[in-house]
């Protein structure tokens, strides 16, 4: 399919620049520019949460947080192995995938565990990275309500996530 679609879109865009005669290259040009300006303005946040998200994985706390919070998060119908998910997946998309790997591989695909982390992972978002990457290019010093908002939305994706492997079997 990507054989055939980015030619024509190429074409598309060429032919449309052509007719309103726009010229391509320094428009290009301006279009890199700008995209590696925004590029080195969120490498320092990218780098800052990459590392942290690393050494919360490396000392444990992911995982002890995780059982500490297992008895309340089996209440809603999450089960104990995908606690540490909960917390991972919106720091790390990649640290919610291997998590999710590890939990498909000690407890089974078709498992019950299974099937929710591969729900969670499809349903939720790495909300605090994408938060302090936007923030951190427009230079946002206050969030006010959009991290609490993102979580909640983030809980209500692993909830429901949980509630629809339980109801299709």
């Amino acid at each position: 399919m990507t054989e055939i679609l980015i030619p024509v879109l190429l074409a598309i865009i060429s032919t449309d620049a052509l007719l309103h005669r726009v010229d391509i290259m320094p428009t290009l040009l301006r279009g890199v520019q700008t995209g590696l300006q925004t590029a080195l303005h969120i490498l320092p946040t990218m780098i800052a949460i990459l590392t942290a998200v690393r050494m919360l994985r490396a000392s444990g706390f992911i995982d002890l947080a995780g059982q500490a919070l297992a008895p309340l998060l089996q209440q809603t119908g999450i089960p104990v192995d995908c606690a540490a998910l909960v917390l991972l997946k919106p720091l790390s998309g990649s640290g919610g995938l291997a998590l999710g790997q590890e939990i498909m591989r000690t407890c089974g695909v078709d498992s019950y565990a299974g099937r929710v982390a591969a729900v969670m992972l499809g349903a939720s978002e790495t909300s605090l990275y994408t938060i302090s990457i936007y923030c951190g290019h427009l230079e946002l010093k206050q969030t006010r309500y959009a991290i609490p908002a993102a979580l909640f939305a983030d809980l209500a994706a692993f909830i429901s996530a949980a509630a629809w492997v339980r109801w299709l079997g």
